[in-house]
């Protein structure tokens, strides 16, 4: 580029030196001067020399030129062409590095599925392992379920006999009630009577029980039905003769459906709404004292009849139900009450109800309200009762009682009068109660605390000591009573369960002066002497020679109390998937308390009462 320069340099200095020559020849006069010549210097090279110089100095210039802007496009073509070179270069570069990368690719894909395979291939080893193993769980499952089922399967329901057993037990009582191993707690004997004086043992199996429970599950609710029965009932030729001939009981017949929603409904022959529960208010799972005797002990509240039931599950923390259930008033209890009513009747022969048994011609079933809660520690329940009892009065009867024979005891009733004035009485009754149970120890220890105040409620404590008395008039006046009862049990080992048992049922005074329940202007002067034997025709039992065991004559108050304190264990020799073999040991005291009356000079105060000492033994195999 430099060369370049230079040529056209000089190119432009010729040119300026031509023009400067030109000018110089034109300007010159034409006229000659003189001349002062001086000595002649000697010749140097000529102007037209000169520029022929140049000239050729241009056109080497121009040669160099060419040879210059030929360079340059030569190298112009190099760069170009090496540009491309390059180009070509670095798009073989990217193409090989594409190349390179898609193989890349591939060999990883291939490790990745060589990894895979392998990964495969070790899960598969342990797949068929674990398959293996849950083929040969499946198959001993299997051939379990079909040797040892624990229920058994129908079409598409589950069928269970959870909760039968066999029961071999034994009664010693202090003084003699004529009850097997059920206690009427109202008939332990007062001191003075026949049958304190005996002692009595009975050994029975009737206690034994039989149970069936069938479940089905569908989509949003589980549907139940539940059946259970023992041997203690009795029929018009039970007895202990020579052979066992009791009869088939009823204890539990229900339906229900637990929905997903926490909504249950149930219905049948059942434990009431207010018996204590242990999950919730789930029909089944009732908590009963640990006890062998099976009218369980005194301050229990309960009652197994019909109710149909509704409730509901608050998030497994509370839960709120009602009942509606059986009704059923016990007689009428108290001194001189009139007979001017009419509350119910023997069963009838062309019904179904028993002709030796009183049913109350009832107006309402009895309702129940129940309220629990589970706040992480216990169980905790609030209920409450109420029922309806109904009489019919006839105002106008007037009875008038006889005796049959002086001295007897024995007396006829005879009543005249008529119907007009007739009219139906209705009196309700109401209790509340509450009822808790907690662990403690590690849950090997619990307490439970259970309780029911209210009128008309004598039906519901366990010792059922009275539901009403009788105005004068014949109206019906609920008696207010409480039942209670504490529960300790200890289990210090799996197999051994310690319980004791605290609990009474109270009925109060409610009495118009000498009439109506606990007066204390009954009579009570001969409770402390021994009655002598006594009975029309002087039968016993109604066959054969004797005499009727008897209570003290001029000792004809009413219950005040049964209290009962008890103590007992389990001990499970076996617990296992082949069932449960146990044995239980249980004694008991009762105290029967009778309102106090006129006793006069022999029996002051006139109290009278009666105590009594228990013992059980039961040998158990409860069904898995």
């Amino acid at each position: 580029m430099t060369n370049t320069l230079k040529a056209l340099a000089t190119l432009a200095l010729t040119a300026a030196m031509a023009t400067g020559f030109a000018q110089t020849a034109a300007s010159s006069p034409t006229t000659p001067k003189k001349v002062h010549r001086k000595p002649a210097a000697p010749k140097g090279p000529s102007v037209q020399a000169q520029i022929e110089e140049l000239r050729q100095q241009q056109q080497a210039d121009h040669g160099q030129i060419d040879t210059l802007k030929q360079q340059l496009a030569d190298r112009d073509a190099a760069l170009q062409a090496a540009q491309q070179a390059a180009a070509a270069a670095q798009a073989a570069a990217q193409a090989a590095q594409q190349a390179a990368n898609a193989e890349q690719q591939t060999i990883s894909a291939n490790t990745d599925a060589v990894s895979s395979l392998q990964s495969s291939v070790t899960d598969l080893k342990a797949n068929s392992v674990s398959l293996a193993g849950t083929i040969q769980e499946q198959q001993t499952a299997v051939k379990k379920a079909i040797e040892n089922p624990d229920a058994i399967h129908y079409k598409g329901i589950t069928l269970s006999p959870a909760g039968s057993f066999i029961a071999a037990e034994t009664v010693w009582r202090q003084g003699a009630t004529g009850s097997d191993v059920n206690t009427p707690f109202t008939s332990v004997p007062l001191q003075n009577s026949d049958n304190a004086q005996l002692s009595e043992f009975f050994g029975t199996g009737r206690q034994s029980r039989i149970a069936l429970k069938a479940s089905g599950k569908l989509t949003n609710v589980t549907l139940s039905g539940y059946y259970e029965a023992d041997w203690l009932g009795t029929g018009i030729t039970s007895n202990s003769n020579q052979s066992n001939s009791y009869v088939f009981r009823q204890r539990q017949l229900w339906t229900d459906a637990l929905f997903n929603s926490g909504w249950d409904v149930s219905g049948g022959a059942g434990w009431s709404l207010a018996t204590e529960t242990t999950q919730g208010e789930t029909r089944g799972s009732e908590i009963l004292p640990s006890t062998i005797d099976s009218q369980y002990t005194t301050g229990f509240v309960w009652t197994r009849q019909y109710n149909f039931r509704v409730t509901k599950n608050f998030a497994n923390k509370f839960w709120l139900g009602a009942s509606a259930e059986n009704a059923e008033t016990l007689n009428p209890a108290g001194a001189g009450l009139p007979l001017n009513v009419i509350i119910g009747s023997a069963g009838t022969g062309g019904g179904l109800y028993n002709a030796t048994a009183n049913y109350s011609f009832n107006y309402s079933p009895d309702f129940v309200g129940k309220l629990v809660f589970e706040p992480g520690w216990g169980h905790w329940e609030v209920f409450g009762i109420e029922r309806n009892f109904r009489d019919r009065i006839y105002p106008n009867e007037v009875c008038t009682a006889t005796a049959v024979a002086t001295g007897s005891g024995i007396t006829t009733t005879t009543c005249t009068g008529n119907t007009t004035g007739a009219y139906n009485d209705l009196a309700p009754g109401a209790g509340i109660g509450g009822s808790l149970r907690v662990p403690f120890a590690m849950k090997k220890v619990s307490v439970g605390l259970k309780g029911l105040y209210g009128k008309g409620m004598g039906r519901y404590g366990s010792s059922t000591i009275a539901d009403i008395t009788l105005r004068p008039n014949g109206e019906i006046d609920p008696l207010k009573a409480f039942s209670a009862l504490s529960t300790l049990e200890i289990t210090p080992v799996p197999r051994l369960t310690l319980y004791f048992n605290y609990g009474g049922d109270y009925v109060y005074r409610d009495f118009f002066g000498a009439k109506g329940y606990g007066s204390p202007s009954t009579s009570m002067t001969g409770c402390h002497t021994e009655p002598a034997p006594s009975g029309t025709n002087n039968t016993y039992g109604g066959n054969g020679t004797g005499f009727d065991p008897a209570a003290p004559g001029s000792c004809g108050n009413q219950n005040k109390d049964v209290q009962e304190f008890t103590a007992g264990e389990w001990y499970n020799f076996y617990n296992g998937p082949k069932g449960r073999m146990r044995l239980g040991l249980q004694y008991a005291r009762f105290e029967r308390d009778i309102w106090s009356g006129a006793g006069g000079t022999t029996n002051p105060g006139g109290g009278a009462r009666g105590i009594d000492n228990m013992f059980w033994t039961s040998f158990r195999y409860y069904v898995p």
